[in-house]
């Protein structure tokens, strides 16, 4: 009996397992869909609009002008974009540095025209109005 108990609750254990990859998976897929649209604001040197479409952590974090400052300085450099795919998407609920929220860290491999091997790090979050906004940006 205890037998049977045990294999239930692992069955149990990995059907619930099952179910919250399936749901991170479509959390992930939604957060992609916001940071590709996302960055295609920034690709057009749409800074302003980006920032205005961003996370309230992120415009909180960062003035409009800054961020426009910091585009101009780091993003327009790199040339029009050549090529962009998701490399990782990642569900989470912490990061360092934030707070507790539903986040997903995704990877880009990039290529600009200036600029033949890029990483893009996007990170989404859902925001308060159950919107996913990019809350993050890096590249390396």
């Amino acid at each position: 009996m205890i037998g049977n108990i045990t294999r239930w609750a692992c069955l149990g254990l990995v059907l619930v397992t099952g179910y919250a990859t399936a749901q991170d998976a479509a959390k992930e897929k939604l957060a992609v869909t916001a940071a590709e649209k996302w960055l295609a604001a920034v690709d057009a040197e749409k800074y302003a609009e980006s920032w205005q479409e961003a996370a309230t952590l992120f415009k909180n974090a960062v003035t409009k002008e800054q961020w426009e400052q910091s585009m101009q300085a780091a993003r327009k450099p790199l040339g029009k974009l050549v090529s962009r795919k998701v490399k990782t998407a990642t569900y989470a609920k912490a990061l360092p540095g934030a707070p507790d929220g539903e986040y997903v860290v995704i990877q880009f491999e990039t290529i600009f025209a200036n600029k033949a091997a890029a990483i893009e790090t996007v990170t989404p979050m859902l925001d308060k109005d159950g919107t996913w906004r990019a809350s993050g940006y890096f590249i390396k």
